[in-house]
C-alpha cells in the first residue's frame, strides 16, 4: 500500500489519463461517425460496446507487452525500409480509416444530394466488428504512450480504465454534437483522414507529430464553432 503516500505514481497517473483522454478523442469520433449507422435505439448500446472494446483492447496489449515489444522486430524490407508488424498494422489500419472516412464523405454528401432517399443503416455486429478493428489501431499508440511514461503494469491499466469511463461519459454528448451538425462531422471525417495518413506515414517510417494535426483540427472546429454561433444569431434576430 505505498503506493497510496507516494505522488511520483498519482502524478504519473493523473498525467497518464489526461493523455489517454485526448489520445481517445479519434477514437469517440470514429465511433460516434460509425454508430450514427445503426438504428436510434441501438446507437448508445454501440457506443458503449465500443468503448468497453477499446478498454480491453488497450489492457489486454499492457499485458502482453513481451509480444508487443517483438511487433517492433522486422518482419520483411521494402527497399530500404525495414517493416515490422507493428508497421503492417498501422499501415492497414490507417488505410482502412482513410477508406471509412472517404466513404462515409461520399454517403454523407450523397444523402445530402438526394434528401427523399432514406438513409440506410448498419447491422449491428458489422459495425462492431469495425469498431474492434479501429480499437487494435488506436490502441497502438495508447499503449506505446502509456509503456513510454509509467514502468508499473497498475498503474497504466487504472489510468486507462479510468480515462475509457471519461470517455464513456461524454460519448453521447459528442456524439449527439457531431451527428447535429454536419459541418462539424465533415470536419471530424477530415480529422480521421489525417490520423489515417500519420498511421500510413508512421508505417512507413515518417513521424508526423499529431500535435499538428490536433491543432489544425483545433483551429477549424473553432471557426465552425464561430460560424454556428453567427448562424444562430442570425436566425433569431
Amino acid at each position: 500500500m505505498d503506493w497510496i503516500s507516494n505522488p511520483d505514481i498519482w502524478i504519473a497517473f493523473f498525467t497518464l489519463c489526461a493523455l489517454e483522454i485526448v489520445l481517445g478523442i479519434d477514437n469517440i469520433i470514429f465511433i460516434s461517425i460509425l454508430t450514427s449507422r445503426l438504428p436510434e435505439h441501438q446507437q448508445a448500446k454501440g457506443r458503449r460496446i465500443g468503448l468497453a472494446l477499446a478498454m480491453l483492447t488497450r489492457i489486454a496489449l499492457l499485458l502482453s507487452l513481451t509480444w508487443m515489444m517483438k511487433l517492433t522486430a522486422p518482419l520483411f524490407v521494402v527497399g530500404s525500409q525495414e517493416i515490422s508488424g507493428r508497421d503492417l498494422i498501422l499501415l492497414l489500419g490507417g488505410l482502412f480509416l482513410m477508406y471509412k472516412s472517404v466513404n462515409e464523405i461520399h454517403t454523407k454528401v450523397e444523402e445530402a444530394d438526394e434528401s427523399d432517399k432514406k438513409v440506410r443503416k448498419g447491422k449491428f455486429s458489422t459495425i462492431i466488428v469495425q469498431i474492434i478493428l479501429v480499437d487494435i489501431v488506436f490502441s497502438l499508440d495508447s499503449v506505446i504512450t502509456a509503456v513510454g511514461m509509467v514502468s508499473e503494469i497498475g498503474v497504466m491499466i487504472a489510468a486507462v480504465i479510468t480515462s475509457v469511463l471519461v470517455m464513456m461519459l461524454a460519448a453521447e454528448s459528442i456524439s449527439k454534437f457531431v451527428n447535429q451538425h454536419p459541418a462539424i462531422k465533415i470536419l471530424a471525417l477530415a480529422f480521421l483522414i489525417m490520423i489515417g495518413v500519420a498511421l500510413v506515414g508512421e508505417g512507413l517510417g515518417f513521424h508526423i507529430p499529431k500535435g499538428y494535426i490536433y491543432f489544425s483540427m483545433a483551429f477549424s472546429v473553432a471557426v465552425e464553432f464561430i460560424n454556428i454561433r453567427l448562424k444562430n444569431r442570425t436566425k433569431s434576430s
